[in-house]
């Protein structure tokens, strides 16, 4: 995940899942989706910062909410890093 801030005042997320990961769209876009919804749940306590997160392994239903999970306190650590910056 890379991070940086920016002037608007919101947070904005970029997401990269290559065919690497998986072959299936079908499997990519539910990993976009699993991401997006996590940030857009949690986007208001970032403010100004763009994230770029890249997925580099696939997970099913079941590790999905772990991830989002560990997803999130990334962005956490990440948005601290950027502020003392």
């Amino acid at each position: 995940m890379l991070a940086r801030p920016n002037d608007l005042g919101h947070a904005r997320l970029g997401l990269v899942v290559g065919k690497r990961t998986d072959k299936r769209a079908v499997v990519r876009n539910y990993l976009k989706r699993s991401a997006r919804e996590a940030f857009r749940l949690h986007a208001a306590e970032f403010g100004g910062i763009d994230f770029v997160v890249r997925v580099r392994e696939r997970y099913g239903r079941a590790q999905a909410a772990a991830n989002r999970t560990l997803l999130i306190s990334l962005m956490h650590r990440a948005a601290r890093r950027c502020a003392s910056s």
